[in-house]
This record gives structure tokens, sequence and C-alpha cells, in this order.
């Protein structure tokens, strides 16, 4: 049975990073991924003035509670939606003056729910081209915290980024939310603030962070479970067997619930205390399936949607349309160029299975989406002829991906 080595979670490795960089003392980084994404996190902290140290298995972080080590930076976030986000956010701690700016990909992507939510806790913060967009500046003070009301309707990173905030605020923080999308993001984030030694409350809507700051610690992160959808799903559509190592029953990641999906059309199954297994059964059913809360494997189902024996319609993705790209206008028009018939709407995207003569080798679109590349990966094993424009754009999250696919799809 192939066991596929996946990479560190992105989204755990981003909130690691903000957390050992705001912790008292020195935290060390067990397996975080590097890609370009966390490289221009952690690019993003030496910018701010905090020392990351790296080797090959571990990053260590000398936290500075009290904020950033300049009191002036120019931080360019690359394409990291959680860089351009957190970093902002943990610089309004310190005291100065702090530019941020991001690729044109990541300009596009919207920041105001967040932006507002600062302002109103009294940051002094200032878009220079276009209002809840970068680039921003940052003209930081301290935060003295209080009540605020956020809609993360959009992206729950939103609300991570109040979050990871609060303990660093003068007063601590009670974020009301009336909207949200991604929950078990929200959870990864308050289980580990629990390891870093806050403790975060609930009262009915309102999440409520005391003050007092982080404890630095050694933290292990976990395989991605969004990587791991691919590796998954490959097994799903062949018939093989895959096995992923270090997610299990306590994974923090939401997206392994993506596994859950693959049973229902038909996939063996078998999460384990310290790994989950895949088998394919030599077919797949269509199935309707709300996604809102694992939106970021969408695209790996709507890449192997084709090979099932009904439809396949999911919904309540509308924030897939805010991503790297418009994931699901992304998905309809390869799917359309592979021969499958495709219909989708405002938060919805519904697959025909494959006519009975197969489908046919195109080049897929990428639109600079690393989730498109590594979802159409999987169609691959079925259609030969598919390529890419940019396979390279992997490097966000997997720089390797192309070649631990092509060892792992030689042995299913």
């Amino acid at each position: 049975m192939p066991a596929v080595d996946v990479p560190g979670s992105k989204s755990v490795t981003a909130r690691a990073l903000f957390l050992a960089a705001a912790a008292d003392g020195v935290t060390t980084l067990v397996r975080p991924l590097r890609s370009d994404d966390t490289e221009g996190f952690a690019e993003g902290l030496g910018r701010l003035g905090y020392r990351v140290g790296r080797t090959p298995d571990t990053w260590q972080v000398d936290g500075r509670p009290q904020g950033p080590a300049v009191t002036e930076a120019d931080v360019h976030c690359r394409d990291g939606a959680t860089t351009a986000r957190f970093l902002p956010t943990l610089a309004a701690t310190g005291t100065g003056t702090y530019r941020f700016d991001a690729s044109p990909q990541m300009r596009r992507r919207p920041l105001l729910p967040l932006t507002r939510a600062l302002r109103d806790l009294g940051v002094d913060l200032r878009h220079e081209v276009r209002e809840g967009h970068h680039p921003l500046t940052v003209t930081a003070a301290g935060v003295e915290g209080g009540e605020v009301t956020l809609d993360a309707g959009q992206s729950s990173q939103y609300l991570t980024a109040l979050l990871l905030l609060g303990p660093l605020t003068r007063k601590g923080l009670r974020i009301t939310v009336t909207d949200l999308v991604s929950v078990p993001y929200v959870e990864i984030t308050i289980a580990m603030m629990r390891a870093f030694g806050v403790e975060v409350g609930r009262e009915g809507n309102a999440l409520v962070v005391p003050p007092g700051g982080y404890r630095a610690t050694t933290y292990a992160v976990e395989p991605d479970a969004s990587t791991a959808s691919y590796f998954f799903a490959a097994a799903a559509v062949t018939g093989g067997e895959v096995t992923v190592p270090g997610l299990g029953e306590g994974a923090l990641q939401g997206d392994l619930g993506f596994v859950d999906v693959l049973r229902c059309m038909g996939a063996q199954v078998e999460v384990g205390a310290q790994s989950t297994t895949v088998r394919g059964t030599g077919g797949l059913r269509g199935v309707t399936v709300n996604m809102r809360d694992i939106s970021d494997t969408m695209p790996t189902l709507a890449a192997i949607a084709p090979f099932a024996s009904g439809p396949v319609r999911i919904e309540d993705v509308a924030n897939t349309r805010v991503k790297e790209c418009d994931r699901l206008d992304a998905c309809a028009e390869n799917l359309r160029r592979l021969g499958v018939a495709v219909t989708t709407g405002p938060d919805w995207i519904e697959i025909q299975p494959a006519a009975a003569g197969g489908l046919a080798g195109a080049e897929i679109r990428s639109y600079g989406d690393h989730r498109i590349v590594m979802s159409f990966a999987v169609t691959g094993l079925r259609v030969p002829g598919i390529s890419f424009d940019d396979p390279g754009c992997v490097r966000k999250t997997f720089p390797g991906f192309h070649e631990e696919f092509g060892a792992l799809s030689a042995g299913l």
C-alpha cells in the first residue's frame, strides 16, 4: 500500500508562525511546510524584525510579545492570503509604520471585513489604491481591544486574524460574528491558541479572547489535509490504495472530511489513530454534497466527478469564487475542455458523468492556482493527454508535487 509523505499544513504553519512570533520565548516548529507561501510569511516576519532560524526540519522563532522589532518596514506578501491578512494584524500590535503589498493576484482578493474590524478597534490603517485591497499601510500604536463585530462570510481568515490578535491587545477581545464560512479553520486556530497557552471562550455567537499573551512551545505541524485530498482521490478513481501517515482521528484540519465524501461515493475509508487510508472499489457513485466547510477540496471533487456513475453536485461554495482564482468557473471551464457537461450557479456546480466515448485530453488553464493544477493531475490518471499551462504554480504549497504524484501514480 503506497504511503504518501504529505508536506506540512499550510494553514497550520502560517498560524504557528504568527503564534511563535507573538509568544514570550523561543518556539520550535517541527516539520513546517516549506513552500512559496510559508517562505513568504517567514520572510515577512524577518522584515518586521522577528528572528526566524530555519533548518530543513525545524524552524525556530524568537517571540516578541511587544510587536515588531523595527519601527518601519515594507513587506511583500507574495500570493499568500494568510501572509496578507495575518501580518498587518500582527504589525498593529507594535509601534511604527508598516507598509504591505502583494502580488497582482493577491491584490484582487478582498480584505475589507478584516481592515474594517481593525479600524473599529482603533487601528490607523489606510488602503493606498483601492479600498479593501492591498497595498495598505498600518500606523501602529498597539491595540486596546474591546468589542468588535465581524462578517467572516467570505473568509474565515478574517476571524482567525482577530482571534490571534486578541491576547496581544491590552483588554482582550469580544468578537461577535455575523456570518462565517469554513468553520473548521477557526477550530484549528482555537486549538492552536490553546497549545500556546490561551483559551478562547464562547458566549452565544461571540468569541471571547483574554489578554495576557502567548507562551512559547515546541509545536509539530501535521500534514496538509487539503493536499492529501489529491492522493486520496487518486486511490478512489484508480481502484488503488493510499495511506497518509500523520493524519488521523485527532487531526486539526477539517479538510480531512473530504474522505467522508469519497466514502459516500463508494470508496473504502479507514481513519485510524495516526493515519488515514482510502481504497478505490472500482466505481464511484454520484453525490450531492455541501462543501461550505471544506471548500478548498471542491476542485478535487470536481476533477474526479466525471468518473462517477451519476451527476455530482457541489453546493454552498460561493467563497471559492474569491480564492486564488474563481475556482467554480475555472473547474467548469477546464471540465468542458475535456468534454464534460457542467452547469454552475452563484454557489454551486453540477457535473455530469463522462460520455460513453470517454474524455479527450486538453491543456488545463491553471489561472496561477495551485489547487486547479493538483486537482486536474488526478483527472490525468484516467485521461491521457492532459497538460498544464503553468505546472510550476504548485510551489505555492507543494513544490515537489509533480514528482511525488508521479511516483504514486506509478504504484497505483
